[in-house]
């Protein structure tokens, strides 16, 4: 492979023995070039190893190999912050995803609400994995936006899953949480920013991320109708009981929405959702977030309204009192490309076309293809040192700026290239010795910038 890579690969080489590695490599380069489904035998296929005989050895590296998937994530958040957060605040993102899969000996999966095919007044059920996955969100140079690299991911079993154990139920914030930890572990002395969606808007949750010796400012969507209250106040010296936890009930934010003297702050971001520039009304203050049997959380709550009318207004929750709203807001708004990964990695590297049914290899596989996606955006990188990659046009689609597809494009076109995949009758016939990849190969312009 060109030196270049080399440098990024040989990274990871400290998790496998000198024997897994080789096998590692193959499979890591053959998950990049292959198209379709991300099986081992499509990976060795592409590789011109159709007529390897000892081909059990490459589905061990998933099923049975020892090494350390979360060291894994730990050598690649440090490639990716050296690369594209060298400096200032870190910002990550943490959201969901579901990886349809069937299958009576796939044990972790259950039946969840489709994000994709359900709406608010159509409800869409699913059967398979749910993934929680921690990614950083960071400018991309070339790109000239923020994309969402993933770095961590852990499958979250369904409560079905647990019936039948002796460990009880492991809630989605409960995974939340231990991830966070261990992001907070791999970055000591950084500040962390993590923005989520609304479903991690839980108070027991947020409490015990924030009130560490270095608290994470977390930012989520927040419900206009929670329980805010004044902070409380003082205690008297030489009066009997506990000190209270909350002062003075305020208005909810849905109050605060249509009362006519509320104060709204004008503000124009860059870039809203990928529709660019944007003006929305904003206003916010500080409150007590309480519910009974819980911990008081002091909060920072943004809302956010649309002049024109396009959207609804939303509520926005800060654990970091001393953010302003428009930072609050322009961290959040990053959120979204979570989202594109997610479709991203479905179209481009093959999530939820493998095939693996051990419990091994299908804890490592999906996050070792979504890792992917971040390992071809440091190996695209490389050649982007001018400040731009070349952009495929077509007659019917114009684009004015490199995305994920362009990225891996340009990685494979460096890797066809490599005198291990040239037709030359000097070093093999490889017509003979491989019909599948050779017929790939005569269509391999079309991944070639």
């Amino acid at each position: 492979m060109p030196s270049e890579y080399t440098t990024i690969l040989t990274s990871f080489a400290v998790l496998f023995s000198k024997r897994i590695w080789q096998h590692v490599q193959v499979l890591l380069l053959g998950a990049i070039l292959v198209p379709g489904q991300r099986t081992v035998t499509a990976v060795l296929r592409i590789m011109g190893l159709s007529a390897e005989k000892h081909f059990q050895n490459y589905h061990r590296v998933l099923n049975r190999a020892i090494w350390s998937s979360r060291e894994a994530s730990r050598l690649l958040l440090r490639l990716l912050v050296t690369a594209f957060a060298p400096f200032g605040p870190i910002v990550l993102g943490l959201d969901d995803t579901i990886e349809r899969r069937r299958g009576a000996k796939i044990k972790a999966k259950g039946v969840y609400r489709d994000p994709v095919r359900s709406s608010h007044s159509h409800f869409v059920r699913t059967t398979g994995l749910r993934w929680l996955s921690l990614m950083l969100l960071s400018p991309i140079p070339w790109a000239k936006h923020v994309w969402a690299l993933p770095f961590l991911t852990v499958l979250a079993p369904s409560e079905r899953y647990y019936e039948k154990r002796k460990r009880g139920h492991k809630k989605l914030t409960d995974w939340g949480r231990q991830v966070l930890l261990q992001a907070k572990c791999w970055l000591p002395g950084r500040k962390l920013v993590v923005v989520m969606d609304g479903g991690y808007a839980a108070i027991d949750f947020l409490s015990q991320v924030a009130k560490l010796a270095h608290p994470i400012t977390l930012i989520t969507r927040f419900r206009l109708d929670a329980a805010l209250y004044e902070p409380a106040p003082e205690c008297q010296q030489g009066k009997v009981g506990r000190p209270r936890k909350k002062g003075k009930r305020l208005p909810t934010l849905k109050q605060v929405l249509e009362d006519a003297q509320t104060t709204w702050k004008k503000v124009i971001l860059p870039d809203w959702y990928g529709q660019g520039r944007r003006e929305v009304e904003l206003t916010c203050t500080t409150a007590i977030w309480y519910h009974n049997g819980m911990p008081p959380l002091p909060i920072r709550w943004v809302l956010i309204r649309d002049p024109k009318g396009k959207f609804k207004s939303q509520a926005l929750l800060c654990t970091n009192l001393n953010e302003e709203p428009e930072q609050i807001l322009k961290w959040f708004v990053m959120r979204w490309q979570l989202e594109v990964t997610f479709h991203e990695v479905r179209d481009h590297l093959g999530v939820e076309t493998q095939r693996q049914w051990s419990d091994e290899a299908i804890a490592r596989t999906t996050p070792v293809l979504l890792g992917l996606f971040s390992l071809v955006t440091l190996l695209a990188n490389i050649h982007a040192r001018n400040g731009k990659i070349p952009v495929r046009q077509a007659a019917w689609y114009s684009k004015p700026l490199s995305t994920f597809s362009d990225a891996l494009a340009l990685v494979r076109g460096e890797l066809w290239q490599h005198r291990y995949f040239q037709l030359s009758q000097k070093q093999f016939d490889i017509r003979k010795l491989n019909p599948e990849m050779f017929n790939y190969l005569q269509n391999a312009a079309f991944y070639t910038p």
